[in-house]
């Protein structure tokens, strides 16, 4: 399997600003890397542009300060036009993560280059024979899921008939048996379901109010991350 050097989505954090109970992107994002968070996707639906590049340069800082500019993946959910305009002003972003409706992968490859990460939601829709034809040399991994239905993101895992599919434990060890690229899961996830996740052969898990909503973000991710990490088989 190839993995792009550099790259752990073994602990994996989403989030916005409609996501942190109203608390600063920021200070959550700098609980989550200080816990050991390894990759953080920024995503709204409701943020303007010019406000999502400040949470970016924001969520770059931290990471930053936290010295962990070349261990923490920073992305940028959907929009390429975001992440081209941060850059421009000096900001480091690590690349993108794109869902099948969104700009085509070869555009964002294009526009950011050999060295950016680029992040696929897989198709729900026929989803193992999608990971077996679908051509991935230009992304990086495959995000799927959801384990549970979310209404963090209530779309998730909509099949063709606007129905939710949810994926089972045996379902995901498939995923990872078939995949060519490294495989995150999320959806729903919670602490208890981690210890099943981390033994499906998955590269890693992604969460947003498992830690943005949490009374204690901190020990929230840390829980998340010694627990996938303890479960993990090496």
């Amino acid at each position: 399997m190839y993995v792009k050097k550099g790259l752990d989505i073994s602990a994996y954090f989403v989030v916005g600003p409609e996501n942190t109970k109203e608390r600063p992107v920021a200070a959550i994002i700098k609980d989550a890397v200080a816990a050991g968070f390894t990759c953080v996707q920024i995503r709204s639906k409701m943020a303007s542009a010019r406000e999502l590049i400040e949470i970016i340069r924001q969520a770059s800082d931290v990471i930053s300060e936290a010295g962990k500019s070349d261990e923490v993946a920073l992305l940028v959910d959907d929009r390429l036009d975001v992440v081209l305009a941060a850059r421009k002003q000096g900001i480091k972003v690590d690349g993108i993560h794109v869902g099948q409706s969104d700009i085509p992968v070869e555009v964002c490859r294009e526009y950011l280059g050999d060295n950016s990460v680029i992040g696929l939601s897989a198709r729900t829709h026929e989803l193992f024979e999608y990971i077996n034809t679908a051509d991935v040399s230009l992304i990086d991994y495959f995000g799927a899921g959801p384990l549970h239905e979310t209404t963090t993101k209530p779309d998730c895992g909509l099949d063709l008939d606007g129905k939710v599919v949810t994926r089972s434990f045996a379902d995901i060890t498939e995923l990872a048996k078939l995949s060519p690229i490294p495989v995150v899961v999320g959806g729903g996830v919670k602490l208890a379901d981690i210890p099943r996740l981390a033994k499906t052969g998955v590269d890693g898990f992604f969460v947003v109010s498992a830690v943005s909503e949490a009374d204690n973000p901190k020990l929230e991710a840390t829980k998340l991350v010694e627990t996938w990490k303890s479960n993990k088989p090496q």
